[in-house]
């Protein structure tokens, strides 16, 4: 892959209303390359069809434990993110609108890679350790030991999702929250992890869908928020008696 600008995105966990209104924010930016660090299904509403735009939107999709989880027997999940698998399969098997497309995003699922290395940039949807399970949460900055072997597992700068709170880890051993950073950092000599927060299911307690922008070219990531209606993907959920309703409800808290 080239460099240039590329919004990343992931974390979707099936709400159509938060990633076509992401969709929509990016392309209102001229930003046609877009790279998904996975979890596109999971908790939510909508698989089918997030699945069917991210596989006709994205360049790149790592694959995200969610994702994995609808082909292999799912472990280490809670029993409400069980019951969503569960039935997140069964809408992935059902052939309401063909068996071609219904095999197609089986074979879109079951292709997708554990982690995309670029050299000096690493995709992954956990962590550069374990790039499908490992959570690397803000706090983590204060075990010296396992950020020395999380850096140590990739040659610059890598890009993460999985624990929905976006932010930049450095190798000097800060979280910085986009925020405190007005939402913008250089890509400088220091190794740093980015984590690009979610677009379905925001888990800092701001309820907007966040993505990331990458911009080689001028050396710098840079953090998007965008509004969308999560009140009408929260009513999906609600009618659903398999997915839980607190589902719904963390989309209206952000957290």
């Amino acid at each position: 892959m080239a460099s240039g600008t590329r919004a990343l995105i992931s974390d979707i966990h099936a709400n159509y209303e938060a990633l076509t209104a992401v969709l929509a924010h990016i392309k209102s930016q001229g930003i046609e390359r877009i790279v998904c660090l996975g979890d596109i299904i999971g908790y939510g509403p909508d698989p089918t069809k997030c699945l069917d735009a991210v596989m006709n939107n994205c360049e790149l999709t790592i694959l995200g434990n969610h994702d994995q989880a609808t082909i292999f027997d799912p472990e280490g999940f809670n029993p409400v993110a069980l019951k969503a698998i569960f039935w997140t399969r069964d809408q992935l098997e059902k052939t309401t609108d063909g068996v071609d497309r219904s095999n197609r995003r089986w074979d879109f699922i079951g292709e997708l890679p554990r982690r995309h290395d670029e050299g000096e940039i690493l995709f992954v949807h956990g962590s550069p350790r374990d790039p499908t399970n490992e959570y690397v949460f803000p706090e983590h900055v204060y075990e010296s030991q396992r950020m020395e072997v999380l850096f140590s597992r990739f040659e610059k700068f890598c890009f993460q999702g999985h624990t929905h709170i976006p932010g930049v880890f450095t190798q000097g051993g800060k979280f910085h929250s986009p925020h405190s950073i007005n939402n913008r950092m250089a890509l400088g000599s220091e190794k740093m992890m980015f984590n690009i927060g979610s677009v379905g299911q925001p888990r800092d307690e701001d309820r907007r869908s966040c993505y990331v922008v990458l911009n080689e070219d001028e050396g710098y990531v840079e953090y998007h928020r965008v509004e969308y209606d999560q009140e009408a993907t929260a009513k999906k959920i609600y009618a659903i008696p398999d997915l839980d309703n607190m589902l719904g409800d963390r989309l209206l808290r952000g957290c």
